[in-house]
């Protein structure tokens, strides 16, 4: 029988909060598996990934997590079947982010003005612009003074700072004259042993700017050495032993070989410096200088060997020769200023690395197959790319991913609307061209006539509006002189209270109840509309206003919601309980999976509900009846089917304390009509909704489909 593959995510509450790079490890292990070096996600787990028929990402531009909730009840087929929700961080630089700092991705329009999978999805381009290098430097050659650290990069990358508090002690070479382009550069490598202290060094290399080597020089560490990292280091215990130099040697030698001018090039210099105990003012980083996104860097080997086309840190060699390193390092700055920028980025470093990795992946796998089913497989040149990304990994495979809609991507990652494409016509062509693709990216939009600032503005005051009329309750009346405690203590067992005030227009006394979570104010209603409470039998009430008249509807479909699914809501908890006190107490309750204790945002006290995970839908049912009359450390506990489990609690919370306003509204308040854009967009995101339906119908079985919701921004 066939596997089926599915996602398992773990988060759950204040957890279902998720960034970019966290996307990216999700899409990149569901296209790749586990060859190119893709792993499992590091916050969710996709099982039998290599059963996954396609990865499909579905992008509705303009549009945020505003949108969903304030089209909740149109969004009728995506709320249903999608089970995972989390919130996505912005990023400015959207589409990019999808896939990593990729290449320049356009769709290549065909006379309907969509791409076709026999489209290439990443040109064949010699435009350079989007390279982190051209991006960072310029296209023109500079002089050496061009490339050294400033004071800002030396701290952000932890060099050795004069005047820093964790340099104490340390060795300033005073090297203070103006450095020009003509100063003489040199290279710096040591190799380090584990001590008892931390890394210490063990040997010293130092080379000039003809690659002649000045000092090549063991050391003797002060403490006792843990690990002499052999391998890499190629120190051993019996190299040690008649050695007398000690660091203190190595650092006044340095300060009398360095001319007062001289700059300092190693690749990653900043741990050299640190094991040296020594701080430098003019360095070149050879692996900051070869420039990649995202804070990546380019290893020295394979720098040497892409850019100089040398071979160091050989394998048969036992550890790296710090000279050699050094000599590269050297040798790759030097390479870098000659050059140019231009020049360098034409190398295109990181498709040279994926068809090297790729070519190690062939050989890996080649090397379990019988000798006589073994195909050479010569790779095509790969596109010439300015910016790889794991996509590339697919296309240099021959598997091509698709991009359709109307949204072009510049190299700076700006959209830019093609408004000659509808979202019809990107259905139908989504609808024939999906199935043919393993990767597909297709973008639905709802024009730019949607995304003006006042619109955005009074949808999101509407949506706040709406949420506070459904966080708060009415109840009353109650005698002239009743208990205003009594009453809090009462509601407050539903869950937490934001804002209590008391109405006085009235010929008798009302309180208006502003709660943290509709799950309270939801309980408050059904178990305290025509109770007694503080000497009087009242009625329980939401706000009668325009926004809350399909209030009942919208608290059915969020019970139905698939994200609420075997989860309850349990109110009346001592604030005193703990976590580990809640598990132990419903630790009897049958498929328990995980719980999650709501805090205040800002003060990060607990309130004193909390929400309960089952596996079954059943068991969830079965626990609302088990915990009916229970009590917990002499307080009785209410519960319900869960409305805003997930990150909608958290959404809620910020909406509400976004601008400070406290209490409820005014009972009775003028209804008003839907403005017609308004009226537009909910008709427009039905149809989106059923264009969704549609496409998520028409994919294979075992698709991962992920639908995003970037925003505006």
């Amino acid at each position: 029988q066939e596997k089926s593959s599915r996602l398992s995510a773990a988060l759950f509450g204040e957890d279902c909060e998720i960034n970019h790079d966290q996307l990216y490890e999700l899409l990149k292990y569901a296209a790749l598996g586990k060859c190119h070096n893709a792993t499992q996600p590091s916050w969710c787990r996709i099982y039998h990934q290599s059963h996954l028929a396609g990865v499909v990402v579905i992008v509705l531009h303009e549009m945020s997590q505003l949108h969903f909730y304030k089209f909740y009840l149109q969004f009728k087929h995506l709320r249903r079947v999608f089970r995972h929700r989390f919130t996505l961080t912005p990023s400015a630089n959207f589409l990019a982010s999808l896939y990593g700092e990729g290449a320049n991705l356009k769709p290549q329009n065909t006379a309907q003005g969509l791409t076709s999978t026999s489209s290439e999805c990443i040109p064949k381009s010699s435009d350079l612009q989007c390279d982190p290098i051209i991006r960072k430097y310029g296209e023109k050659k500079r002089g050496l003074t061009s490339y050294t650290l400033t004071l800002e990069e030396q701290k952000k990358n932890d060099y050795p700072i004069k005047g820093s508090p964790g340099c104490k002690g340390y060795i300033y070479t005073e090297c203070d004259q103006q450095r020009t382009d003509s100063s003489p550069l040199f290279g710096l490598d040591c190799e380090m042993c584990l001590t008892a202290k931390g890394n210490e060094v063990t040997r010293v290399s130092l080379v000039d700017a003809q690659g002649q080597c000045l000092l090549n020089e063991l050391v003797k560490p002060e403490s006792t050495v843990v690990n002499y990292r052999t391998r890499f280091s190629g120190i051993t215990k019996k190299m040690l032993l008649p050695v007398k130099t000690r660091l203190p040697d190595i650092q006044t030698r340095l300060k009398k070989m360095l001319p007062h001018d001289a700059v300092l090039v190693g690749h990653s210099l900043n741990a050299d410096l640190q094991a040296l105990e020594m701080i430098h003012p003019s360095v070149i980083d050879t692996s900051l200088l070869f420039a990649r996104n995202e804070g990546r860097r380019f290893k020295l080997k394979f720098l040497a060997k892409a850019v100089l086309g040398k071979e160091i840190q050989c394998e048969q060699k036992l550890g790296h020769d710090p000279a050699e390193d050094a000599r590269a390092a050297l040798e790759l700055a030097q390479f870098f200023i000659e050059q140019g920028p231009a020049k360098v980025a034409e190398l295109n470093l990181e498709m040279l690395l994926t068809t090297e990795k790729l070519a190690e992946v062939s050989q890996n796998k080649a090397a379990f197959q019988p000798q006589e089913c073994r195909v050479q497989k010569q790779l095509n040149e790969p596109p010439h790319l300015s910016k790889p990304c794991f996509l590339d990994c697919l296309q240099v495979t021959g598997q091509k991913p698709l991009l359709l809609g109307g949204q072009d991507l510049d190299f700076s990652g700006l959209r830019q609307s093609n408004l000659s494409t509808s979202n019809k016509q990107i259905l139908q062509r989504a609808l024939e061209d999906v199935p043919l693709s393993t990767f597909s990216i297709i973008q639905f939009s709802l024009g730019p006539e949607y995304i003006a600032s006042h619109l955005l503005a009074g949808l999101c005051e509407k949506v706040r509006s709406k949420l506070t009329d459904m966080l708060t309750i009415y109840a009353g009346p109650f005698e002239e002189s009743f208990c205003l405690k009594s009453v809090k203590k009462e509601f407050g067992r539903c869950g937490p209270i934001q804002s209590l005030t008391v109405v006085t227009e009235t010929y008798q006394p009302y309180v208006c109840i502003q709660y943290e979570v509709l799950e309270a104010a939801q309980l408050a209603v059904e178990s305290l509309n025509g109770a007694e409470v503080a000497g009087s039998c009242i009625k329980v009430q939401r706000p009668v206003t325009a926004a809350v008249l399909d209030c009942d509807v919208l608290i059915k479909e969020l019970e139905l919601d698939v994200e609420n699914e075997g989860v309850i809501y349990v109110a009346g908890l001592k604030k005193s309980l703990t976590e580990m006190d809640l598990q132990e107490e419903f630790s009897q309750l049958k498929d328990l999976e995980t719980l999650f204790l709501p805090k205040d945002l800002q003060s990060g006290k607990q309130r004193n509900c909390c929400f309960l995970k089952f596996q079954k839908s059943q068991s969830a049912v079965d626990a609302l009846e088990v915990i009916k009359g229970w009590t917990v450390k002499g307080s009785k506990l209410r519960s319900r089917h869960a409305l805003a489990s997930g990150h909608l609690w958290r959404w809620i919370w910020q909406m509400n304390h976004s601008n400070g306003k406290q209490g409820g509204n005014i009972l009775y308040e003028k209804m008003e009509q839907l403005s017609d854009s308004e009226q537009d967009l909910r008709k427009k995101v039905k149809k989106l909704d059923q264009h969704i339906k549609k496409l998520y119908r028409s994919l294979q079985n075992n698709t991962l489909c992920v639908v995003l919701f970037p925003g505006v921004n």
